[in-house]
């Protein structure tokens, strides 16, 4: 499923124009998105929770020399689902 898909599902299930589904997808990411840039963690019991993490630094392999690189560290987002979730599908 793409974004206009997911615009289209919404529109049909909360009985809304596909504007206003479109206004709401976008708020909801730009407000995860945000939270996940303060260091939140975004909890939607049922569905799942989205956190941010640390990837430590390591040393990795380039593919086509097999000379040693050093990967650095960064932040990942991270998804847990929820039960609900986990037993629907």
């Amino acid at each position: 499923m793409n974004k206009a898909q997911l615009i289209d599902a919404i529109a049909e299930k909360a009985g809304l124009t596909k504007a206003d589904a479109k206004k709401a997808l976008d708020a909801f990411v730009e407000s995860t998105t945000d939270a996940l840039k303060n260091g939140d963690r975004v909890a939607l019991i049922g569905f799942g929770s989205f956190a941010v993490a640390t990837r430590s630094a390591r040393t990795g392999r380039n593919p086509q020399s097999g000379a040693p690189i050093e990967i650095a560290e960064k932040k990942v987002v991270k998804f847990k689902p929820g039960a609900e979730l986990s037993d629907a599908v």
